[in-house]
C-alpha cells in the first residue's frame, strides 16, 4: 500500500532540502548513531532514512547495502505520518506493507520499527529505522533508546544548517564594517559639500521671485553630478539594515542554563541506559540566566552528552553539573572506571571543538560544529584530562542579569 502524502509536504521537502543533506558522502557521526541503534534493539540493520519526493535514501546504514529504495515501497513513507515510533512486530502480518518486495522476498524484512527524525519546526526529514528478517518486539528501554538516537540525528542536521548561517552571518558582519568606513567619507565628505552646494542654489533661485534659467541649471547639473553618490548612500543604508537579517540565524533570548542542561540530560539518558552508562544529574539548584538560544543550546548540550556517552566504556559514569565559575558553567566530567578503563572522550574533544574547530568533513564534525554554536554564544571552553579523574569539559557563559520582574516569575514558575 503506497502511503499517502503529509499534509505539510511542499514544506517538508524544503526543510529536508535547505539541510543540503541528500546524496552526501558517509560521515561517522551518523555512522556510529546506527551501529549503537543497531546494538542497543539486538537487531542486523538498522539506518538512517531521508524521505525525498519519489524516493528513501540512506545517510547511514549498517547491515545492509541497499542504499535507496523507491517512496511507493517505503515503510518510512508511513512513518513520517505519525509523531511517535512505528512498530511493525510483523511486516507480512500487516496489510500495508504485506506486498511490499523487500518484505515478501524470501529473507525480507519481518520486522520494522522507526522513528521520524522531527526538526524543531514539525517537519519529519525521514527515520531512524531497525529491522530484522524475524518477526520481534522491542521492550520499553530499547524504544525509548531509539526515541532519543533520533533525536540526535535531527540535532545534528539542524546544528549544521545554524552553523553554516553563522558562517554567512560572520562574513555579512564583516562586509558590514567595510560598508560603515566607506559609508563614513561618503556623508562626511562628499555629498556633505554637494548638500551644502544645491542648498545655496535654491536658496537664491527662491530669492529672486521669477524663474532664473542660468541659476535652475546650475542646480540640474549640481543634482545631476550627485545622483551617484546619493544612489550608494542608499545601497550602504540597505546593506546595513539587511546585514543581520537571515531565516537561520541564532534567536537569542534570556533563559535559565540550569534548565536548559536538565533537558539535554533527559534526551541523552535513555541512551546511556542502555549501555549501562549513569549519568549523575548534578544540573540542578539556583537559576543560571544567560543569553542564549535555548533550542540551540539544548542541541549543543545533548550532543556533548552524547559523545561522552559514546566514548565512555559500557558500565561507565558521566557527571553533569552547573554552577557559578567566572559565569554560569555547565561542567561534564567523563570519569574513569574503578578498575582502570579510561574514557576515550578526551582527544575527540580537543580535536574535533578545541585544536581544529572547523566545519569539515571528519570523525568529530559534530563536535566542531557544537564549538561554533558556542562561539556565537561568546562561551569559554575548558577541557582537562587526569588520570583518576577522567575528562572534564567547562563551559561558561557570560552572565545576564535578570530584572525584579523576572526573578518574581522564575519564582512563581519552580
Amino acid at each position: 500500500m503506497k502511503a499517502p502524502l503529509p499534509d505539510n509536504e511542499i514544506e517538508r521537502l524544503a526543510a529536508l532540502y535547505s539541510l543540503d543533506i541528500l546524496d552526501s558522502p558517509p560521515e561517522k557521526d551518523f555512522d556510529d548513531i546506527v551501529a549503537l541503534a543497531a546494538g542497543v534493539c539486538e537487531v542486523p540493520i538498522a539506518m538512517v532514512s531521508l524521505v525525498d519526493a519519489d524516493r528513501q535514501w540512506a545517510k547511514a546504514r549498517t547491515g545492509s547495502e541497499v542504499a535507496e529504495t523507491s517512496r511507493d515501497v517505503s515503510i518510512c513513507a508511513h512513518a513520517i505520518l505519525g509523531r511517535d515510533l512505528l512498530v511493525v512486530p510483523d511486516t507480512r502480518a500487516d496489510d500495508r506493507f504485506a506486498d511490499i518486495p523487500a518484505v515478501a522476498a524470501s529473507g525480507g524484512i519481518r520486522f520494522y520499527a522507526g522513528m521520524p527524525l522531527l526538526t524543531t519546526d514539525g517537519f519529519a526529514l525521514g527515520t531512524l529505522c531497525v529491522t530484522d528478517v524475524e518477526p520481534r518486539r522491542l521492550d520499553m528501554e530499547q524504544q525509548q533508546a531509539l526515541r532519543a538516537l533520533a533525536r540526535q540525528v535531527t540535532a545534528q542536521l539542524e546544528l549544521r544548517r545554524y552553523a553554516f548561517a553563522l558562517a554567512n552571518t560572520t562574513a555579512r558582519l564583516q562586509e558590514l564594517e567595510r560598508r560603515k568606513d566607506d559609508l563614513a567619507g561618503l556623508v562626511g565628505g562628499e555629498l556633505r559639500s554637494s548638500l551644502r552646494l544645491m542648498s545655496g542654489y535654491l536658496e537664491r533661485l527662491g530669492d529672486t521671485g521669477y524663474h532664473d534659467a542660468e541659476m535652475a541649471d546650475l542646480v540640474g547639473r549640481a543634482t545631476a553630478a550627485h545622483v551617484r553618490g546619493f544612489r550608494e548612500l542608499i545601497d550602504h543604508l540597505t546593506t546595513m539594515a539587511d546585514a543581520g537579517l537571515g531565516g537561520d540565524s541564532l534567536h537569542m533570548r534570556q533563559c535559565d542554563l540550569t534548565r536548559v542542561t536538565q533537558r539535554a540530560v533527559e534526551a541523552v539518558r535513555p541512551i546511556a541506559a542502555s549501555k549501562h552508562i549513569w549519568i549523575l544529574n548534578q544540573a540542578g539548584g539556583p537559576s543560571l540566566p544567560i543569553i542564549a538560544d535555548p533550542v540551540r543550546l539544548e542541541q549543543v548540550l545533548t550532543h556533548l552528552l552524547f559523545a561522552a556517552v559514546k566514548y565512555t566504556p559500557e558500565g561507565g559514569r558521566v557527571r553533569v553539573g552547573t554552577e557559578m565559575e567566572s559565569g554560569p558553567t555547565v561542567r561534564l566530567d567523563d570519569m574513569d572506571l574503578p578498575d582502570g578503563l579510561r574514557p576515550d572522550l578526551f582527544p575527540h574533544l580537543y580535536y574535533g571543538a578545541i585544536a581544529n574547530p572547523t566545519d569539515v568533513p571528519g570523525p568529530d564534525r559534530g563536535l566542531a560544529v557544537a564549538k561554533r554554536i558556542l562561539d556565537a554564544h561568546h562561551a569559554t571552553v575548558a577541557l582537562s584530562d587526569r588520570p583518576g579523574d577522567g575528562t572534564s569539559l567547562h563551559v561558561v557563559f557570560p552572565y545576564a542579569e535578570m530584572t525584579p520582574a523576572e526573578m518574581i516569575r522564575d519564582l512563581a514558575i519552580a
